[in-house]
């Protein structure tokens, strides 16, 4: 039994790992909210590095939430600071979560959906080093209640 927790534990750690692994040519990070609320006040900051300036990558928001959150779509700023301190640069996403005729857009497990929604296809990074992504919701319900997490995924364009 004591093998049985020790692979378990390392298969775990594995797949962890592998979330944010380029090797894969996918990055993915999501950062959890305390009390299944995203107040206005906390923005997460995403790091990632970026190595290869010739490919071209897709570039999504991804929002974690219940069966209960209020709205079908969120509000979404995202700043983007680039390697070197540049002026960093905005956009105000409108990501839709539902429609009225299907219901919740993304994965779901029982009352929990992911959606992995598309903000920049085909992106290309003018420099290598490390970009930054601060994310903050704009909706009018402070905080915004019934999220899990928000994050971003990265993942070289075909």
């Amino acid at each position: 039994m004591h093998g049985v927790k020790r692979s378990f534990l390392i298969l775990a750690a594995t797949l962890g790992f592998s979330a944010c692994n380029w090797t894969t040519g996918v990055f993915e990070k999501n950062l959890r909210f305390k009390d299944q609320e995203w107040p206005s006040s906390v923005k997460p900051d995403i790091a990632f590095e970026i190595t290869d300036t010739i490919s071209s990558y897709n570039i999504y928001i991804v929002i974690r939430h219940n069966d209960a959150y209020h709205y079908n779509n969120m509000y979404v700023r995202a700043i983007v600071k680039d390697p070197g301190g540049t002026e960093p640069r905005r956009g105000d996403y409108d990501l839709q979560l539902a429609t009225n005729g299907k219901g919740w857009i993304g994965t779901a497990m029982d009352d929990i959906y992911d959606a992995r929604l598309l903000i920049q296809p085909k992106t290309r990074f003018r420099k290598p080093g490390v970009y930054h992504v601060m994310l903050e919701q704009l909706m009018r319900e402070d905080p915004l209640k019934n999220v899990l997490s928000a994050g971003l995924r990265v993942e070289r364009a075909e």
